[in-house]
């Protein structure tokens, strides 16, 4: 699998079977995604956490731009249809559900985030279900976590027992999210993760936890997990 990191929480990941994952589709209007990831290229899968422009700004226009599958909450379904997005391209679930999705090899589990989640389409409030996470695994492989926006939450320890992820990407920006210090209990509850990718973090000042400050809480705690503080445009194979 390889992973390159596109700035803020987005990513995408190229599977063990050459398909092309982009998770939070935010990339034309994210200013920490380099110019030349902006357009992201074929993609086989989209998934979207929560409605919050920074996490979904351009899930219309990639969508339609790739034809990919679109997996996200319900309600995020719905409002994407009514903008042009085509209905055979949209998978609608919601918290605890898992959907397979063999031509991909992969099946896509949704957890939950603590957040909130709304959709501002021109200045008018659209309801936007629950925020979440994903658990994704690779048909007869490994799984992986994107928690989204999400404060710290016990029942992570869960997320680990029923899916054992070894990969997770775990906001750490603090002030909308859980900062490093969190970041290191969830890693904590995430028994199976040896791995780890900050999201959601330098994009802008506020957003003031790093990778660095991971790692030091994660050797206070005597917590094993190696950390990628990736930089945007930067990969992981």
């Amino acid at each position: 699998m390889i992973t390159t990191y596109l700035g803020h929480s987005t990513v995408l990941i190229e599977t063990q079977n050459s398909k092309r994952i982009l998770i939070e589709p935010w990339t034309y209007g994210n200013p920490a995604c380099p110019a030349a990831l902006k357009n992201p290229g074929p993609l086989d899968l989209i998934l979207i956490t929560h409605g919050h422009s920074d996490h979904m700004g351009d899930a219309v226009r990639l969508a339609q731009e790739s034809g990919a599958t679109v997996v996200t909450m319900f309600e995020i379904a719905l409002f994407l249809g009514s903008k042009g997005v085509a209905e055979s391209q949209l998978i609608g679930m919601n918290l605890g559900g898992s959907v397979s999705l063999p031509e991909l090899g992969l099946t896509v589990t949704q957890v939950p985030a603590l957040h909130s989640s709304r959709i501002d389409d021109g200045g008018e409030v659209v309801y936007a279900g629950s925020a979440s996470g994903f658990v994704v695994t690779e048909t007869g492989g490994s799984a992986f976590y994107h928690a989204g926006d999400t404060a710290l939450f016990s029942d992570m320890r869960l997320i680990s027992e029923l899916y054992a992820p070894t990969l997770a990407f775990l906001p750490i920006g603090d002030r909308f999210t859980m900062g490093p210090r969190e970041a290191a209990y969830a890693l904590e509850f995430l028994s199976s993760v040896t791995e780890v990718i900050p999201i959601h973090w330098g994009t802008f000042p506020l957003l003031a936890g790093t990778p660095e400050a991971l790692e030091a809480e994660l050797a206070k705690r005597g917590r094993a997990v190696r950390v990628h503080g990736l930089k945007p445009g930067e990969s992981l194979a």
